[in-house]
């Protein structure tokens, strides 16, 4: 039976109402001897680990803020927009959530650098617009400069953007008007295994290639470089001793749609938190009182 991990950025177990105050502090833990662990660094000793549906954090920070982005009222359906540049199999996923209610929110616009992709397809057939992002170097007419991307986003009243196999570097236009809004999940445990030239086929073939034990979804906030912004949620998949690069990217996939759900579920829900260092925490919807 494989386990489920969520990270989030550092130790933390789960306090009675940690964000209330900007005063709440947590006194230093040692983790015990039985918590799982791997053999990749990270950042700062990030760590949480999640098996099923519960979730549990030990943490070396000792400061925490205040909630911010919530509210006691209903959140109100967002627009999402979703950006693909192949088969779009996440932003199926994610529209098929929307459609049966797992996700309060809406798909009104689907972008993309290639106008005939299978995700295109898959958003005409269901009524989506579909927008093409950057201009084609070859048709200088077909698709939007960053300030006309902007505007249209805005036009449409986006709330969140979320990158789904999109393969162009989002400019830094789109990363200043939707600060927090973007969304990207990459095939690989970041901060390992990410960058430029990191995608697809290529990096499951780097893991395997390293001899990690671990690999998984990391879906993380986007800033102006690859793979770089603040990690909100992963998941782990095993690596298998005789694995090929097909059949661990096949497997990773398969969390990354149950991932991508739970957390655009998250957003929302408005039930993304920052902590005063600037660390995103998700909190957990069946216990208000609990961060992961």
């Amino acid at each position: 039976m494989e386990s489920r991990v969520l990270f989030s950025s550092q130790f933390n177990f789960p306090v009675n109402s940690p964000l209330k105050t900007r005063e709440t502090s947590i006194a230093p833990f040692t983790p015990p001897r039985n918590v799982l662990s791997f053999s990749f660094s990270c950042h700062a000793g990030r760590f949480a680990m999640r098996i099923g549906p519960l979730v549990k954090a030990v943490s070396f920070a000792p400061k925490i803020v205040a909630e911010v982005d919530g509210s006691r009222d209903e959140p109100k359906r967002k627009k999402l927009a979703v950006f693909v540049s192949g088969g779009g199999s996440n932003f199926r996923k994610i529209h098929e959530g929307c459609s049966d209610g797992s996700v309060n929110g809406d798909v009104v616009l689907l972008v993309t650098n290639k106008k005939d992709c299978g995700g295109a397809e898959y958003a005409r057939s269901n009524g989506i617009p579909v927008l093409v992002f950057p201009k084609a170097k070859r048709e200088p007419f077909d698709g939007l400069s960053p300030s006309e991307l902007v505007d249209v986003l805005r036009k449409y009243g986006v709330d969140f953007v979320l990158l789904a196999g999109y393969l162009k570097l989002i400019p830094v236009e789109l990363v200043q008007a939707f600060p927090k809004r973007i969304l990207n999940i990459h095939p690989a445990l970041l901060p390992a295994f990410g960058g430029k030239g990191l995608y697809g086929i290529r990096v499951h073939k780097a893991v395997l290639k390293s001899g990690a034990r671990y690999s998984g979804p990391t879906i993380h906030f986007v800033n102006e470089e690859y793979d770089t912004g603040r990690i909100l949620a992963q998941s782990a998949v095993r690596v298998i001793a005789n694995d090929t690069p097909e059949e661990l990217a096949k497997r990773v996939l398969h969390e990354e749609h149950k991932l991508y759900v739970e957390v655009v579920a998250a957003i929302c829900e408005e039930r993304i938190k920052w902590r005063e260092d600037g660390v995103p925490l998700i909190q957990s919807k069946e216990n208000p009182d609990e961060y992961y």
